[in-house]
């Protein structure tokens, strides 16, 4: 019953905000009828939309250089020993125990000592330097699950070091490669806190977007751009988690 009781108030709300995104009065709290207007005013928004292109943007390229930084990073960690590993290793994974506000003072005190203009570059590299934590954990879980014996296998049959990576080591981390790769862009896409630390003018990502839409009252509106970001983590979330399963 306690179980019960937890995911309902969990998952109850968001329920509503998904049900309410399709009520035909502007009142938020007010059913009047099923309708996808609210929908279809998302596609005549242009601010929301040009907010929409710089969360794809920013969470393309965030993935695309943490998954093979934390990929690199992993193997580091997991199949190497050099001097200053442990530091390294707590380095690494500090991105994951730290609040987020923590985080997002940091990095905005350290581009305003190196004079950096705040712009979608900066958010950039913040979400870089969170997202690698979390590729390192997931790829390195695969790679300490994985049989060292293939690749001395591989070695022993004349096969160098490039070859072995390329054609046993790359495909067998493969699915944790693209499952961290997914968990990093839902991360990207998501984040606010520090996005909203770091984020100069006219780069305001979509979940900024949506937090200045609220403070000016809660709209079907922006129920529907909730749900539609809800419906496409859950999407990425869903075939990251079966992909690292495989």
């Amino acid at each position: 019953l306690l179980a019960v009781a937890i995911f309902l108030f969990l998952y109850l709300p968001i329920l509503i905000l998904v049900i309410y995104s399709f009520n035909q009065n502007q009142v938020v709290g007010v059913w009047t009828g099923f309708s996808t207007r609210w929908y279809a005013e998302l596609l005549q928004d242009r601010a929301l939309i040009n907010a929409f292109r710089v969360s794809l943007w920013v969470a393309f390229w965030s993935t695309v250089i943490s998954t093979v930084l934390g990929t690199l990073g992993a193997m580091a960690l997991e199949r190497y020993r050099f001097r200053g590993k442990l530091g390294f290793d707590a380095t690494m994974y500090l991105p994951i125990i730290i609040p987020d506000i923590v985080m997002a003072l940091s990095t905005l005190l350290f581009f305003v000592l190196v004079a950096v203009p705040l712009s979608r570059y900066t958010i950039l590299v913040a979400h870089v330097a969170f997202n690698i934590s979390f590729v390192a954990v997931v790829v390195r879980g695969r790679l300490a699950e994985m049989d060292k014996g293939l690749e001395e296998a591989a070695a022993d049959l004349g096969a160098s070091a490039w070859t072995t990576f390329r054609r046993v080591t790359l495909p067998l981390l493969m699915p944790a490669i693209v499952s961290a790769a997914l968990l990093a862009f839902t991360l990207s896409l998501d984040d606010f806190v520090i996005t909203f630390f770091v984020s100069g003018p006219g780069s305001t990502t979509l979940p900024v977007r949506v937090y200045s839409m609220i403070k000016f009252g809660v709209t079907p509106e922006v129920n529907a751009i909730s749900t539609l970001m809800l419906l496409g983590s859950t999407v990425l979330v869903v075939v990251s988690l079966l992909l690292e399963r495989k």
